[in-house]
This record gives structure tokens, C-alpha cells and sequence, in this order.
């Protein structure tokens, strides 16, 4: 789109940082929403990860914040620790010569510390759990935010974040402006979505054709419980390719880091335990393929974002298909090609070939020799909700 970011509302001051970064043209949710962020008025945008909805957000808090009003007057919802950082960054960059001042709060870091930086800071990053934790400790107060956002909304649903996202709004002043980015605007999520907003604008983006994912090649590779930490190894990329490989569960994926280290394969772990010190530590060194093997868990791998890795290896499968997606999605990237690779035990045969068969892979799956399930049966009762038969 031939226009700029000024021409969208934006002061010269911030449009002379977006400059400075090489940022001079709006992605299409920019173009689409800055406006209307800027305005004041409440937005509902479908917009995947990488689309460029996050600046809207930021321009629109810098932008439309007193610098001299009562702290905070900005609240930013995220589902994890790492999208949190990614944020405060963000909203720092162009906040920086309006004078705002941001904050994160999430687990893994001293309450008093984070508390003493959120009360003084004009925007606070959060994750739901550790701000209802200080809220609920009277170590912080959210009565004075006037601009309210929930980015990944769907993701902290999937989290089970619900709960905490609904006392957290039940406490915000009812004169504020709501932006709300989500992947998909269906289901909960858009009963959700119509409940914190009012008389919103809706926005729909797509990802920026130099961000669209690459060729991606689909792969299902049968294992027994001797073979799969073997099959893994011989999978890993001789060249300078970064792979990410999943598991289910937080103690798995430091067994996993283990026994590639014994067989002398350098990995690092991430997932929900970390401190978050060492998990920034793991992640830097992984982007910047210092290691190459990161082994992660779901809740830890929200919001990461290294456009380097060729292989994402699901050593423990995904339970659900929507899982899978965001799983391989994390290669192909920036329209490189990427390999994404199953492991599949005999008992898991039945449900990974329902994943493989969603995504448009039954073939992939049968030429590895498995055989593919039926499909689960469903119908849809009087009252619209799903039930297996």
C-alpha cells in the first residue's frame, strides 16, 4: 500500500522512530485499523502472528496517552511470558520520545519488584495469572485504564485464561476504548469479543506477502518407544538448520535435553517452569544457532519467533489439529521452505492420522506406511453444540 504512517495519524515524532526502523510502509491491518485506534474507538481485528497488529496497538496507546495522567492508564493482556517481552518492546520503541513509560508482569520474577514497575509505569504488558495475583494482593490498581487490549485472545482461551481475563475487565473503568486481535473471531471467542467491546469497528488482516510461510514438507514417521529418541537424532539437520522439537510435558522435555546430550547432541529446553531469565538465555542462544536443538513445550513456544528454523519435529504429537497448525507453523517462514515431521507410536496412530487427515495429509500419512482411522462421527444437538458419537 503506497501510504505512510503520518498519513494514517501518526505524530512526527513517533513516524521519525518508525523511520529510524526502516519502517515506512503500513502492512494492510495498519493501514486498515491505525485509524480507527487512533480515533479512540473500540476494534475487533482477525489477524494472525506476524501480520503487524501489534504496532497498531502500540501507536494507538503512545499516541492517545497523557504522559501526566494517573499510572497505569493502559493494560495490555498477552498469554505468555515471551509475547509479554515482545510487546513491552515494542510499545517502548515508539512510546520512547512521547515519554511512555511501560511495564511487564508475568510469573517467574519477584512480585514486589514487578509491582514497584507497574504502578510508575504508564502502560503495563501482562499475562492474565500474574496480574490478578498482584491486583488481588492490592500491590497494583487497574482502576485508571482508559485503553484495554487483548492481543492472542485465542490463545489465552485455549490456555484457560478465561476466568482470570473476566475478573481482571470486571475491574476496569466501563469509559475505556477495547482492542481486541484474535486468529479467529468464531466461537467463545467472538461471544467474548462482543462482551468487552462496544459498538466495535471489525478488521481483518492478512500476513504480509514477504511473511507468508514457505513450502512446507509434511512428514509421518512411525516409531516404537526403543526406536524414538534414535529416529530424532538421525532427523536433526547436519547443516546450520535450527529445530524445534515438541513434547507434551514440561518434565519430558528436560528427560528429552538429557538424552540428546548424552548422545551428544546439544539442546536446550524451554517450557512453563523455566525462570524466565533462563529461558530468555535458552531462546538467544537457540536464535542465534549457538544451539540448534530447542526442545519445547506448547505454553512455552506461544509468541516465539525465529524465522531460522527449517525443522519442527513433533517427538510427542499434538492432541488436537489446531495445535498441529501452530505447531509446524513455526517453519516455512518469511517464505522459506521448512520440513515439519511426526513421530508416531503404534498407540498414537489412530488420532494422529485424524490430525494428518484435517490438514490435507492422509497421503503423507499412508505412504509411511500407517494405516488411517476413521473419521470420528459427529452431530450437532437443538442447541448447537458437538457431541461425538
Amino acid at each position: 500500500m503506497n501510504q505512510s504512517f503520518r498519513a494514517l495519524g501518526v505524530s512526527d515524532a513517533v513516524g521519525a522512530v518508525l523511520d529510524q526502523r526502516g519502517i515506512t510502509t503500513p502492512f494492510e491491518i495498519q493501514a486498515l485499523a491505525v485509524p480507527e485506534a487512533l480515533r479512540g474507538g473500540d476494534i475487533l481485528a482477525k489477524s494472525p502472528t506476524g501480520s503487524g497488529k501489534t504496532l497498531v496497538f502500540a501507536l494507538a496507546i503512545v499516541e492517545r496517552l497523557d504522559p501526566s495522567a494517573k499510572k497505569p492508564s493502559a493494560l495490555v493482556l498477552v498469554p505468555t511470558r515471551e509475547l509479554a517481552a515482545q510487546v513491552t518492546e515494542e510499545i517502548e520503541s515508539v512510546g520512547r520520545p512521547l515519554g511512555i513509560r511501560v511495564a511487564s508482569v508475568y510469573g517467574g520474577v519477584p512480585l514486589k519488584k514487578q509491582a514497584d514497575l507497574a504502578r510508575d509505569a504508564h502502560v503495563v504488558v501482562a499475562t492474565p495469572g500474574r496480574l490478578q495475583d498482584l491486583v488481588d494482593r492490592r500491590m497494583l490498581s487497574i482502576a485508571s485504564v482508559s485503553v484495554l487490549v487483548l492481543d492472542e485472545a485465542d490463545r489465552m482461551l485455549d490456555m484457560g485464561f478465561k476466568p482470570q481475563v473476566d475478573r481482571i475487565v470486571r475491574l476496569l473503568p466501563d469509559d475505556r476504548q477495547t482492542m481486541f486481535f484474535s486468529a479467529t473471531l468464531d466461537g467463545e471467542v467472538g461471544e467474548l469479543a462482543r462482551r468487552y467491546t462496544r459498538f466495535p469497528a471489525r478488521f481483518e488482516g492478512e500476513l504480509p506477502a514477504e511473511m507468508r510461510s514457505g513450502e512446507v514438507d509434511h512428514r509421518f514417521i512411525p516409531v516404537t518407544q526403543d526406536t524414538k529418541v534414535q529416529t530424532l537424532i538421525e532427523l536433526l539437520p547436519k547443516d546450520d538448520g535450527l529445530t524445534l522439537v515438541f513434547v507434551r510435558t514440561k518434565a519430558g522435555a528436560e528427560r528429552l535435553v538429557e538424552k540428546l546430550r548424552r548422545h551428544d547432541v546439544d539442546a536446550v529446553a524451554i517450557h512453563g517452569d523455566k525462570a524466565q531469565k533462563a529461558r530468555e538465555k535458552a531462546l538467544a542462544r537457540f536464535d542465534a544457532g549457538k544451539v540448534k536443538t530447542l526442545v519445547a513445550t506448547d505454553v512455552a513456544a506461544r509468541g516465539l519467533d525465529v524465522d531460522r528454523i527449517t525443522h519442527v519435529i513433533n517427538f510427542d504429537p499434538p492432541e488436537e489439529a489446531d495445535v498441529y497448525t501452530h505447531r509446524i507453523g513455526r517453519t516455512g517462514r518469511a517464505g522459506r521452505g521448512g520440513t515439519g515431521i511426526t513421530l508416531v507410536l503404534p498407540e498414537q496412530q489412530a488420532e494422529v492420522s485424524r490430525v494428518a487427515r484435517l490438514h490435507g495429509h492422509a497421503e503423507k500419512f499412508e505412504e509411511a506406511g500407517m494405516k488411517l482411522a476413521r473419521p470420528k462421527l459427529v452431530y450437532t444437538s437443538r442447541r448447537g453444540r458437538n457431541s461425538k458419537w
